[in-house]
């Protein structure tokens, strides 16, 4: 069950059907853009992404800021920024804590950050500032939605996510040993808690690594 907002969830359901999995979608959460206004670019050296949503919602304001190269966390969000006519100098593994240690190997120290507004990094070191160009608002989830949840195996993208399925689940009642987990990062599998029937836990934060990290689930929780 993908619980991440579209368009990321049509997108991690396509991979996991091409993965061999059956999946469906029960949304948490629905992006929406943020009104902002792009700074002077001349105040940075560069552009630092930790999410292809900042350039998704990003809107007209982005075009003011395309001198910039960017930083990109992963692949994904690499190849979201070429498309959007920016120049990636660098990529990271996904995770959004090392691309710190990847901005000071390249020598950046004046970063615009721009990110959600939930999100994992702060001003501080080579980030000079940072601007919420999106949020993702929680959903209301229909009960009987949320109780095809048994038996299957929820898919965490994030920490609110994580934290999130806990509380619905605990609310409605629902027995938490007849629900799997698989999480992009130990971090996101803590903020889940315990008493799941299984948890899954990704060696990189990736769709194509988390499927790996379900294959040796029992089928009936995939």
């Amino acid at each position: 069950m993908v619980l991440r907002p579209e368009p990321g969830n049509a997108a991690t359901r396509a991979r996991a059907r091409s993965a061999g999995f059956t999946a469906d979608a029960l949304a948490f959460f629905v992006v929406e853009a943020l009104d902002w206004t792009a700074p002077d670019p001349r105040q940075y050296d560069s552009l630092l992404l930790t999410s292809a949503n900042s350039l998704r919602f990003g809107g007209a304001e982005l075009a003011a800021l395309r001198a910039l190269p960017v930083l990109a966390v992963g692949q994904h969000t690499a190849a979201a920024a070429r498309e959007y006519g920016f120049d990636v100098v660098a990529t990271g593994t996904g995770n959004a804590g090392q691309i710190l240690a990847l901005a000071n190997r390249y020598g950046i120290s004046y970063a615009l950050h721009l990110t959600g507004h939930d999100r994992t990094l702060e001003v501080g070191g080579a980030i000079a500032s940072l601007i919420p160009v999106y949020r993702s608002r929680a959903l209301a989830i229909d009960p009987t939605a949320l109780a095809t949840l048994s038996g299957a195996t929820a898919l965490l993208h994030s920490t609110r996510a994580a934290r999130r399925i806990g509380e619905l689940v605990d609310a409605a009642e629902i027995d938490r040993s007849g629900i799997a987990l698989a999480a992009f990062s130990p971090a996101i599998a803590a903020a889940a808690g315990s008493g799941w029937a299984e948890i899954a836990v990704a060696d990189t934060p990736d769709d194509a690594a988390l499927f790996a990290a379900l294959a040796p689930l029992p089928a009936t929780s995939r």
